[in-house]
């Protein structure tokens, strides 16, 4: 995949095709065309709550695949995709930034002092436009807000509506059961320590309006562990293949069954899709052999 001259769109493309496979599983029905419209911001009439539930997803898998591949299991990395921020990796870089800071200002000072200018003439009102002072004033709010970001100052998170969320669901005891399996399965090999991660989620449940979180956390520990490096495996896609009383068995040893079977389907399913458009491009450039490029 590493060498693929189409390895670029064969990852933009299966972004799409994993996020519809996500909400099929759950008993929705996203068409993929809606889903890229929606992505490039043309949709062609109002996004419906699934479309937008797809769309989340979407973005989950982009930010998985653009960071490190250990990230989407840190502390920290965890943390952003649940919609919290970590901030004890920031506090030290935020206090070296105020410190320079304040050093820039002193010696901004000095240099004002140094230019010569003579202060003992009269100041002069200088007038300013009202839209670039209302400009201004929105930089200057957006750099206040990216210092308190920064600074790990936290706003208060809204109260939950009782009716969409159980407030007895202790979503932090859940993610930091599921985390102490997770740790279980490092010297586990890759495919195993996957498919544990994935069925722990599923049974787990550590957040209530995410159950596609899980596997694409366990695509993230096959990319960690050197099993998928230039990709996200498609395992929502693999999924679609395995009936849902299996994925939905009693028996451990069968729903991990059914993990492992869903890898395989899904680096089936996404090599045939290769080769296919590998052969398309491959056509289309043979026509376009001796044509004018402009």
């Amino acid at each position: 995949m590493a060498k693929s001259p189409i390895s670029d769109g064969f990852v933009a493309r299966t972004h799409f095709t994993d996020a519809c496979a996500s909400l099929w599983l759950e008993g929705e029905l996203v068409h993929l065309e809606d889903l890229v419209l929606h992505d490039a911001g043309m949709d062609i009439r109002s996004p419906t709550h699934e479309l937008t539930r797809a769309h989340a997803v979407l973005r989950t898998r982009r930010r998985i695949a653009a960071a490190k591949p250990d990230w989407a299991l840190s502390v920290s990395g965890l943390a952003s995709l649940r919609g919290r921020g970590g901030q004890g990796d920031r506090e030290a870089g935020s206090d070296d930034r105020k410190e320079g800071a304040h050093d820039g200002g002193g010696a901004n000072d000095a240099e004002a002092t140094l230019d010569g200018e003579n202060l003992d003439q009269p100041l002069v009102m200088i007038e300013t436009d009202p839209r670039l002072a209302a400009a201004f004033a929105a930089v200057d709010a957006a750099i206040a807000k990216s210092d308190r970001t920064l600074a790990g100052e936290t706003t208060r998170r809204p109260e939950r509506d009782p009716l969409v969320y159980d407030l007895d669901w202790d979503e932090d005891a859940r993610i930091e059961d599921w985390q102490r399996i997770v740790d279980r399965t490092r010297t586990l090999p890759p495919a195993l320590a996957a498919a544990i991660t994935a069925d722990a989620w599923d049974r787990v449940e550590p957040l209530q309006h995410m159950p596609w979180l899980g596997r694409l956390l366990a695509s993230a520990v096959l990319r960690a562990r050197g099993k998928t490096r230039w990709h996200l495996s498609c395992l929502h896609a693999g999924l679609k293949t395995i009936p849902r009383e299996r994925r939905r068995s009693s028996d451990p040893a069968s729903r991990l069954l059914t993990q492992f079977e869903a890898m395989t389907a899904a680096a089936d399913a996404g090599l045939k899709d290769h080769d296919r458009w590998l052969n398309q491009r491959t056509l289309l450039t043979r026509k376009l052999v001796g044509r004018r490029t402009t």
